[in-house]
């Protein structure tokens, strides 16, 4: 089932990137508070959210980061890669239309471990919403 897998490690080069878009809706902010368990009201409560420094209802800032996990785990490296580490700094909020682009790019490979230490950034136009670094261990061809 070759045809499943993402890159190999052997594959792998420093500069290399790919992206995920998607636009926030009110259904996707409900959906991750059921699943997650995470129902704070500045997520799902606009008489709460209003009062706040936000202003309104606001998207988990989880719901952002797991599309960078979308970009690891379905294009780069893509299936067959585990996560070891993430890192976040949440910059922006994130609200119902807004959409979210997740950037990963690969920066460093660590040969010995099969590792590739990658940037990851997420955005809305121009603002950075979230940004951080990941490291991936990545199969190797001849392993």
């Amino acid at each position: 089932m070759d045809e499943l897998h993402g890159y190999y490690f052997e594959d792998m080069k420093e500069g290399m990137t790919d992206v995920f878009g998607k636009t926030i809706t009110d259904a996707d902010i409900v959906a991750f508070a059921g699943v997650s368990g995470d129902t704070n009201p500045v997520h799902l409560n606009d008489e709460f959210a209003i009062p706040t420094m936000f202003k309104s209802r606001i998207a988990h800032g989880m719901l952002s980061a797991s599309f960078i996990s979308t970009v690891v785990g379905t294009k780069l490296p893509g299936p067959g890669c585990i996560y070891v580490s993430q890192s976040l700094r949440f910059k922006a909020p994130v609200r119902v239309g807004d959409t979210v682009m997740a950037r990963v790019t690969v920066t460093k490979l660590i040969p010995e471990k099969k590792f590739v230490e990658c940037k990851t950034v997420c955005t809305i136009g121009d603002k950075v919403v979230i940004d951080g670094e990941a490291t991936v261990m990545v199969p190797s061809r001849n392993a």
